[in-house]
Parts: structure tokens; sequence; C-alpha cells
């Protein structure tokens, strides 16, 4: 193990075992280069492939590589923040294992960080994922920037740098939900992002389907920010003003054109009182969900559980 790493480099792996091998020999090529101390943390968070086992081999034969082992999958931002707990560096570099983001642009956001600033953001150029993928990205970029108030142009890019300071401060954020690069602005003084290249994923597959893409996104609103509630307020303000008018439209009629004509708009009655208690559910299923998140935070459960830390091959209980 290294005594004093200035860089600490986090990468969670999770059923990666065919991109592993290529992935152990580029992170020592791209930092060797570096010229500066360093630790690669790898955390395992749940593989149920060969990954555990391939990574175990390398810590044995790189005194620079630690492993945390999970007891089961948490999450990708379950294992970031094991790592981030781990590391020693002065700076602190998250990557992902499907080798999408080159392990060579690191070098990169360590120069970067060394102008001073204390969080280093990324921009994938040139894509290389489907046109489906990149369209739900940017869509997802926007709304999120929107919600969060936090602006950034690629919040799905895990190539992302940190200092010691701010990474300190995300830790001792205890919520369950959260969203790291969102976090970690938010305590940041100064933030940049800069372009770097992206590949395709040549082996394995994505981790994140659609479905949970959609469900990280709604994670990520309702954590950081209560417009969602407040639109909800909004939409419930404008439709009881819009009941009420509809309501002396009513009235009036009845009393002008006598009880044929309200008996005549009786179904456009039943279309907007069905319309109204759509709105009543939907609003009640979004104060549940928030509810239900204060629920989550107030047992206080730990984020994760780690089974062994591997140094050197050797494994020992945390």
């Amino acid at each position: 193990m290294v005594s004093d790493p200035q860089i600490s480099v986090v990468i969670p792996v999770f059923n990666e075992e065919e991109n592993l091998p290529e992935l152990l020999t580029r992170m020592k090529g791209a930092m060797d280069g570096i010229g500066k101390p360093y630790e690669i943390i790898y955390v395992n968070d749940g593989s149920r492939d060969r990954s555990l086992e391939i990574l175990k081999a390398a810590s044995a034969a790189d005194p620079s590589l630690k492993v945390i082992d999970f007891n089961r999958n948490y999450g990708q931002h379950a294992a970031v923040f094991a790592g981030f707990e781990a590391a020693r560096g002065d700076v602190i570099v998250t990557l992902d294992a499907d080798l999408q983001n080159p392990p060579e642009e690191i070098p990169k956001l360590v120069a970067k960080m060394e102008e001073g600033f204390d969080v280093v953001g990324t921009v994938r150029q040139q894509r290389k994922d489907s046109l489906f993928r990149k369209a739900a990205s940017k869509l997802i970029n926007k709304v999120t920037s929107w919600a969060t108030g936090v602006q950034l142009s690629d919040y799905g890019c895990m190539l992302r740098a940190y200092r010691k300071e701010v990474v300190k401060t995300l830790c001792a954020s205890k919520e369950i939900s959260t969203f790291i690069p969102v976090l970690a602005d938010l305590f940041a003084g100064r933030i940049t992002e800069i372009p770097v290249a992206h590949a395709e994923r040549s082996r394995g597959e994505s981790k994140y389907s659609v479905w949970k893409l959609i469900r990280l996104q709604f994670d990520l609103i309702t954590s950081f920010s209560l417009l969602p509630l407040r639109a909800t307020m909004v939409v419930g303000f404008i439709t009881a003003i819009l009941a009420m008018a509809a309501a002396l439209v009513l009235v009036a009629g009845r009393l002008i054109f006598g009880s044929d004509w309200a008996v005549s708009g009786l179904f456009t009655l039943f279309a907007a009182l069905f319309f109204f208690m759509g709105i009543l559910l939907f609003s009640i299923g979004l104060l549940g969900e928030y509810v239900g998140r204060i629920y989550m935070e107030v047992r206080r459960r730990p984020r994760f559980v780690i089974r062994h830390v591997i140094l050197d091959g050797t494994e020992r209980h945390p």
C-alpha cells in the first residue's frame, strides 16, 4: 500500500470481468505517467462473476491497489461513497469500469485541479452511445439543471475529480438518496468542466436500463428540490380556480336556461371531475414519495455493508 498518495482513483465494479484485465493495465499506465504517488480503490459492488477474483489477484501484484468488497449490490453511488471514505489522496478521481471513459483522460483532470479548482467535471465528446440514450441524456441534463439549480453540461459522466475537502463534506452528508455530482457542486467553491473522449462499450452490458435511468432522475429531483411539491401546489391552485369558475357557469346556466341545460352538460361534468380526481391522486402520491423518503432517512440505516477490504491480495475485516 502506498504510504502517502497524492491522487486516489475510485472505481465501482459490478460484473465487469470482461473489462477488468484491460482496465487494470491501462490504469497503471495512465497513473504511472502522472509521476505522483497514487492509489486505486476498486469497490466490488456485489459482482456475481469473476470480478472479485481478478481484483484480488491484481491487488497481490500491485501495492497501489485496494479492493473494497460489498456483501451485496448497493448501487453505483453507494460504491463511490465507500471509495470516498477510504481515499487518502488530496485529489480523488471517480471512473467507471466499463472503459467508455478512457483512463488516459485522468491526467487532464489532475492538471486542471492544480489550477485551484475544487471540482472538475467532464463533458463527453462524440459520444458512442445509441441515439435514444444520447437524447435521453440531453433531456435529463436539462431537467436536472432546471430542478436543482446546478448548471452542469453532463451529469451522467462518471469521470470527475474532487478536492479532498469536498469529499470529506460529502461523506459527512448521510442522506440515503443522493446524487454525487450535484451534491458536490453544492459544497464546492470553484467548479469547471473539461471535454474528454468517449469510447464505445466493447464488452459487457450497460448496468443502467431505461427504468433505472428514470428512477435515478426521479430520485435526483426529489432529493435536491421541492420543485415537484411547489409545482403540484400551483397546479392545485389553478385547478381550484377553474373548478369554481366551472361551478359558477353551471349555476348561471341552470338559472338562465333551466334544468335541461344542466343535464346536457352532465358528461362534461363527469370528465372534469375525473380529471380533478386524477390530479388529486397524483398529488397524494407525490406527497407520499416525500414522506417515504423522510421515513427512509430517519431510520439511519447504513448506505452499504463492507464484507472485506483486500490489500496486497489479503482479505482483511473492515
